[in-house]
């Protein structure tokens, strides 16, 4: 039998059958579409994937919640930096120590909640890290990450704040997005199904009331540590940066500093520097928690 016969009684039988039934006036029962006629196949719950960390703090849902995230870790160093007796400094090492000195500090003056995306030197992928934030319902997302300027360009210092934007503030913007947004393909991880036009959708989601939710939250870091932090020029940015891409959660990625200058190292790396880091984020953290309790007030 040939490949055109078979076909043409595929399409031909099903037809013969409905006309001769039509033919002899005979009802072709038509099944009910009921639950013992649909097959259920489980899919695994997205969310599941995500591990959730432990929430620290007041036992009271009621109390705000901040969600810390130390850059990179596990296999993905981040930025690294050298001293002159070559000693190795590394971006994931950095990060998670402030973040556990905010979470201690924060937990210490009391009244707010906290969560660590990473407690400890592991991978955690990119797009799960703002997904953490939005699974425990958090009101802040707090991202911390340090850069490097390259050994030729040791003089380059400082902090900066960022927030989403569509659009990177200035070209140093741009190529700081590009290589965190790059973060998961060094961990040798890949995300599936990710393109342009899903990272513009979920920017064109982010509401306007989360956005400036978190301008106000960064000029207020800006604020709080103008004389206790060393900032670059122009120190508030925007960029297309995927970790700030939760639609519902206001945040936020501080850039401490450069792990390849000299001062800026000695404030990343000693638990005096660190302890400076986490006293502005902190004091802006309840600053920011504080105004949204008052009704009415808001900006800087």
């Amino acid at each position: 039998m040939s490949y055109r016969t078979l076909l043409l009684m595929v399409l031909l039988v099903p037809a013969m059958l409905l006309g001769g039934a039509k033919a002899l006036d005979l009802t072709i029962p038509v099944p009910i579409w009921g639950r013992e006629y649909v097959l259920y196949f489980p899919f695994e719950d997205a969310a599941a994937l995500v591990e959730l960390p432990k929430v620290e703090g007041p036992d009271d849902p009621s109390r705000p919640l901040v969600v810390i995230d130390a850059g990179h870790g596990g296999r993905d160093p981040g930025a690294v930096g050298t001293d002159a007796d070559g000693g190795r400094f590394e971006e994931k090492a950095i990060t998670l120590a402030i973040a556990l000195a905010l979470r201690d500090e924060l937990l210490r003056q009391g009244g707010v909640r906290v969560a660590l995306t990473r407690a400890d030197d592991r991978i955690i992928p990119l797009p799960h890290r703002p997904e953490i934030a939005r699974l425990l319902e958090a009101d802040l997302f707090v991202s911390i990450h340090a850069d490097s300027a390259g050994s030729q360009n040791e003089a380059v210092s400082g902090a900066s704040i960022y927030t989403l934007s569509t659009e990177a503030s200035s070209e140093a913007a741009a190529r700081f997005a590009a290589r965190e947004n790059d973060a998961d393909r060094l961990n040798g991880i890949t995300i599936e199904g990710a393109s342009a036009n899903v990272s513009a959708i979920l920017v064109d989601l982010s509401q306007q009331r989360t956005q400036e939710d978190a301008l106000a939250f960064a000029g207020l870091v800006l604020r709080e540590g103008e004389s206790a932090l060393a900032f670059v020029p122009q120190p508030r940015r925007s960029a297309a940066l995927a970790v700030l891409r939760a639609p519902d959660v206001p945040s936020v990625l501080f850039e401490s500093g450069f792990v390849t200058n000299r001062d800026d190292r000695a404030r990343l790396t000693t638990p005096e520097g660190r302890a400076q880091y986490a006293g502005v984020l902190a004091r802006a953290i309840r600053v920011y928690f504080a105004r949204r309790a008052q009704p009415g007030e808001g900006g800087e």
